[in-house]
């Protein structure tokens, strides 16, 4: 499968890597801020933006597409940086790809399988509003339909960044389909060989997808890892505090090891 993906900025090689229900345009300040000193290629995870749509989404061929990708830039080593989904797709690829990955940013997710289901409602919502994707004739009304499920205004919204006009009403960038099937897989995690190089993980404060109770499962998997928490932020801390959540990866990534 070749990813969509975007090229800014020149230098040493960073892979930017989006969450559930995004797409590389979703960390595009993280970006620019970044492609002043590196070469930073921001990428559309499949079933996401304009990659290819599969049944098939898992961390194993999410890691695949990247080692994919790597070898189609000619990309030998880079760094790589993932929020939420697409964080455990950066640790799961330094895991089963030591040798390409140099360091390693891990926005508020952890090396864990969640068992609580967190997305049922968005999912609701989702399927709602493409039982009527035929029909819709304006995004507010589309949002109407999303509103019943999905309460918090800004969810919605990022939800609706990957609605598109179609050539007969709207559709769905990303694939609702087979991200339900795969949910499972979403959430879950398979625990692979150790990574000895550099890591970070970055905390939303307000967030509980980093608790003090994984910090074992961490670092059993991730030796070497230092931690950061951003004051006042929740699992959307890029959105929310992107000048602070920068400075912490930019500073990360230029230092010696």
């Amino acid at each position: 499968m070749q990813l969509n993906y975007k090229i800014e900025g020149e230098g040493y090689p960073i892979l930017l890597i989006h969450g559930l229900f995004g797409s590389l345009s979703n960390l595009a300040q993280l970006s620019r801020t970044l492609a002043e000193k590196f070469q930073v290629i921001s990428v559309d995870l499949r079933n996401h933006g304009q990659s290819p749509k599969s049944d098939r989404h898992d961390y194993g061929a999410m890691t695949e597409d990247i080692d994919n990708l790597c070898e189609a830039l000619y990309i030998d080593q880079c760094h790589i940086v993932g929020h939420s989904m697409g964080g455990k797709v950066a640790m799961s690829f330094a895991q089963r790809y030591p040798n390409r990955v140099d360091k390693v940013v891990v926005l508020d997710i952890a090396p864990i399988a969640y068992s609580k289901g967190r997305h049922d409602n968005v999912f609701a919502g989702l399927n709602h509003v493409t039982a009527y994707l035929n029909t819709i004739t304006s995004r507010n009304e589309a949002e109407s339909y999303l509103a019943i499920h999905v309460k918090d205004p800004g969810v919605r919204q990022f939800l609706l960044k990957s609605l598109k006009r179609a050539d007969k009403g709207f559709e769905w960038q990303f694939n609702v389909a087979s991200l339900w099937r795969n949910y499972q897989h979403i959430m879950g995690w398979q625990p692979e060989p150790a990574y000895e190089g550099p890591v970070l993980f970055v905390k939303g404060e307000n967030s509980e997808y980093i608790l003090p109770e994984y910090r074992d499962a961490i670092m059993r998997q991730f030796p070497h890892a230092k931690a950061h928490m951003v004051a006042n932020t929740g699992h959307w801390l890029h959105a929310e505090k992107p000048d602070a959540v920068s400075r912490i990866v930019n500073r990360f990534l230029m230092a010696q090891n």
